[in-house]
């Protein structure tokens, strides 16, 4: 996967796993279905989930500077060996 597609990846994730976790967006949407009965183990899913996305977020974005500090070591070793 690139680093862009992991970077999009993991802040959607943490964005809607957030939106979940803090707000009762997840709940009404459930109860209105008549899927309540699903929530009493959803702290066990949404947390985990969210520090999966947190974590991919952080991958990718250690994964952008390093490629840019790779590309940039490139750049400046031509001239100075000019």
């Amino acid at each position: 996967m690139k680093d862009a597609a992991i970077l999009k990846t993991g802040i959607a994730g943490s964005g809607i796993a957030a939106i979940c976790c803090a707000t009762p967006v997840l709940v009404i949407a459930l109860g209105a279905v008549g899927l309540s009965a699903w929530l009493g183990w959803i702290d066990y899913v949404l947390l985990p989930a969210l520090a999966v996305f947190l974590a991919m977020t952080a991958y990718g974005l250690w994964w952008r500077q390093r490629a840019a500090a790779c590309c940039a070591d490139e750049v400046k070793t031509p001239k100075e060996n000019a």
